[in-house]
């Protein structure tokens, strides 16, 4: 199926596809689930699929691919460096090229700016901000990826102001995209990454403003949202294992400013401006570092309303 996806200007002159597949199942792995959704998209036209290494599903992810007779070129895909091997850039991406089983990956992304390593027992230990390696130790390993053609495209995932702008002062490479925030990428030119679009459950699909705007449209809820993220210029990762919803979701909808700014304004209700990680710890902390430390205006994993 040849459906016309619209891209998006990276700031290294390179483009990527507005709607990308979403790889992650929600736990590890996923085996033939992942492999029998990837060729469903692919039938489907999706041509941008983003994994890493840590959803364990690579290999799933790179066998559709191949099985689908698609030309590579025609692909996009997006992984990502795991926390474990913040010191080893080169190792992981090679590990990473071989499950693909492909010769370069589009877009490679440091995932967390957390740096962690397994202890002897089998135990997650977390670096602190400035111990090695840092985030600009790994970004400068990232860099040097570029030169060997297996990675065409580099940038970060689940970064603050406060993480990237330790980056951008010590980079010489500007990350390409960014998974989280908006207002500062656009400032930066930094495309933005919309992680979990359809927000992870029902509660925005069965939003009222939202299923009004589908209703005017005669569309799904999920084009509403996918079409403004993609109409305010981020790249959009919806997952569904569901044909219908797959085909669904590519077909992007023209929204008007004033519908566009009615789900600018949803965040503004009660409830609804937070995170939809998992992640968070009671004592305030994801994966060993603090909101302080991430850089993230956050209380116990409530947002603070700005």
């Amino acid at each position: 199926m040849s459906i016309s996806i619209p891209s998006v200007d990276l700031n290294d002159g390179t483009k990527i596809p507005t709607i990308g597949m979403g790889c992650w199942m929600g736990t590890l792995g996923g085996g033939e689930r992942v492999y029998e959704m990837c060729k469903k998209a692919l039938k489907a036209g999706y041509r941008h699929f983003d994994t890493a290494a840590g959803y364990h599903n690579e290999a799933e992810v790179g066998r559709a691919i191949r099985d689908s007779g698609i030309p590579r070129n025609e692909i996009y895909i997006t992984t990502k460096l795991p926390q474990s091997m913040h010191g080893n850039v080169q190792e992981s991406l090679e590990k990473s090229l071989r499950d693909l089983d492909c010769e370069y990956v589009d877009l490679y992304l440091m995932h967390w700016p957390q740096a962690t390593k397994i202890g002897p027992d089998g135990e997650t230990f977390t670096f602190r901000p400035d111990e090695h390696p840092t985030i600009v130790d790994t970004w400068k390993d990232m860099e040097k990826l570029l030169a060997s053609g297996k990675v065409k495209t580099i940038g970060v995932s689940n970064f603050s102001i406060k993480t990237l702008e330790q980056l951008l002062h010590q980079c010489t490479v500007i990350p390409a995209t960014n998974q989280d925030l908006k207002k500062y990428c656009d400032e930066k030119k930094i495309p933005l990454t919309a992680y979990s679009p359809l927000g992870q459950g029902p509660f925005l699909l069965n939003d009222s403003t939202i299923k009004a705007i589908a209703e005017e449209l005669h569309v799904t809820a999920a084009q509403v949202l996918i079409s403004w993220a993609a109409q305010r210029g981020t790249i959009v990762i919806p997952k569904s294992e569901n044909e219908e919803r797959m085909a669904a979701n590519i077909q992007l909808v023209k929204l008007s400013d004033a519908q566009v700014g009615q789900v600018n304004d949803i965040h503004l209700q009660p409830g609804m401006h937070k995170s939809l990680l998992g992640y968070h710890q009671p004592d305030g902390t994801v994966f060993g570092w603090s909101y302080e430390e991430l850089g993230w205006n956050m209380v116990k994993g409530s947002v603070v309303p700005t």
